[in-house]
């Protein structure tokens, strides 16, 4: 029974949406880290991905949801920003990180009180 709970739609989708932050993440330290870097080129999440998790989310498709991985890109379309060829812009990357925290903390928030929820169902008590 308790088995159901975690195959359910949301919690598959928020758990899915957790991994995507974590590996967006450390694609954006990789990038601050080589910001100096000659030649490096910035990397993040393939930009199809969440086109894809939408489609596979409105289709019900929790199979498809819990096998599909975020891989990572090279953005090979951003300018340079260094004569040396290096594509990372530090404010941009900052922002990004920043914008992928507060999403990591709501997304961490919405599955800790769902089982905050499960937990005061199976215990009758509110904790």
């Amino acid at each position: 029974m308790i088995d159901q709970i975690y195959d359910r739609e949301n919690y598959v989708l928020a758990k899915k949406l957790l991994d995507v932050s974590h590996a967006r993440h450390e694609a954006i330290s990789g990038n601050l880290a080589n910001v100096e870097t000659p030649g490096y080129k910035r990397v993040d999440i393939k930009t199809d991905f969440a086109e894809e998790l939408k489609k596979l989310a409105k289709s019900n498709d929790i199979e498809s949801i819990s096998a599909l991985r975020a891989t990572l890109e090279t953005d090979l379309n951003s300018p340079s920003v260094r004569p040396d060829g290096n594509n990372v812009q530090l404010d941009s990357e900052l922002m990004k990180m920043n914008k992928n925290a507060m999403q990591y903390e709501f997304l961490t928030q919405y599955t800790a009180n769902s089982l905050k929820r499960i937990k005061t169902a199976i215990t009758g008590r509110v904790m």
